[in-house]
């Protein structure tokens, strides 16, 4: 199976030549992320490889952007694993034909990465086998599950990255049908005491009313239990094929903003909140692993933040 390359503009100015996709793309392809930034106003997203093992989620996210992605799919939001065979078809193509630069395939990107946990051949078992037969490349697992039962008994734990979804206590009450916080949390300690590797996105960050202080108690719940190697933040954002075929939709009141990417929060307010919790990790707890997620070159420079040396969730 032919590995495809294509030349890409790099953050940092630099072109490179990079995996594009794999095959037709369906299971491994590059994202398609915005250019290069160059305006005030343009979004910075590394291009990463996803590995599209699956597609859907268990949970019911008010502002879940699947929503809207997958709408036009027969089966929806529904979780709908592919054939183990085909993915490790695809992987071990990339496998043979990738060379020494390491590159990190996002599982999570179309689904959450543990959708199959209850299963008799769960994802994680399979591709932590896959992936502990080389070291060059590892995989990405991003989750609101806490069920890692079947990944602490996985070897090869350096071959993987664990990236958990979190949010205050009250937006994932009243919005994220999902396993609690607390859950989470303990489950990315966990495995972080077993030696894998942890990042953690606080996303999406919602301004309700006692916003500052609750995301300063989920610092502190965060930093009691682990220390993750990274943390990625985001704010509330949606496309309007979301907030259309959201049930609840009473999220979008926040969403007083238009651009290319949907409806946002203020600028003003969303480098307020990014402020905060950058200050918070700064002051009490000497940590300053953070980047972005899908925000505009202008509020990076507004944190006197380097988008150029981005250290973000889904990239190396």
């Amino acid at each position: 199976m032919k590995v495809h390359t294509k030349k890409y503009d790099m953050l940092g100015g630099s072109r490179k030549t990079l995996v594009e996709r794999v095959g037709d793309g369906s299971i491994i392809a590059r994202s398609d992320g915005p250019p290069a930034p160059k305006g005030p106003d343009d979004v910075v997203c590394p291009r990463f490889l996803e590995l599209k093992w699956a597609t859907g989620c268990p949970y019911s996210c008010a502002w879940c952007y699947l929503q809207g992605t997958l709408r036009f799919l027969d089966y929806g939001k529904d979780p709908h694993p592919q054939l183990f065979s085909k993915i490790e078809a695809h992987v071990q193509s990339f496998f043979d034909e990738v060379g020494i630069r390491p590159e990190i395939l996002n599982s999570g990107e179309l689904t959450d990465s543990m959708i199959t946990e209850g299963e008799t051949k769960p994802f994680s078992r399979f591709i932590m086998d896959l992936f502990g037969s080389q070291k060059t490349h590892k995989i990405l697992f991003v989750t609101k599950s806490p069920e890692v039962d079947h990944l602490l008994d996985c070897g090869s734990r350096d071959r993987a990255i664990v990236s958990f979804s979190i949010n205050s206590e009250p937006v994932a009450r009243r919005w994220e049908n999902a396993p609690s916080v607390e859950e989470r949390i303990d489950a990315a300690s966990r495995l972080q005491d077993a030696g894998f590797e942890v990042r953690l996105r606080i996303d999406p960050m919602v301004p309700f009313k006692d916003w500052k202080q609750s995301y300063s108690e989920l610092l502190e719940n965060v930093f009691t239990n682990l220390t993750p190697s990274r943390i990625t933040l985001g704010s509330l954002r949606g496309s309007q094929s979301t907030i259309n075929k959201a049930v609840d939709r009473s999220w979008a009141e926040y969403l007083e903003e238009k651009s290319d990417w949907g409806k946002k929060i203020p600028t003003t307010l969303r480098g307020e909140m990014y402020s905060a919790i950058i200050t918070d990790l700064k002051d009490n707890y000497r940590y300053d692993k953070v980047a972005l997620c899908k925000e505009t070159l202008g509020i990076w420079r507004e944190l006197k933040m380097d988008h150029r040396r981005i250290m973000c969730n889904c990239v190396r």
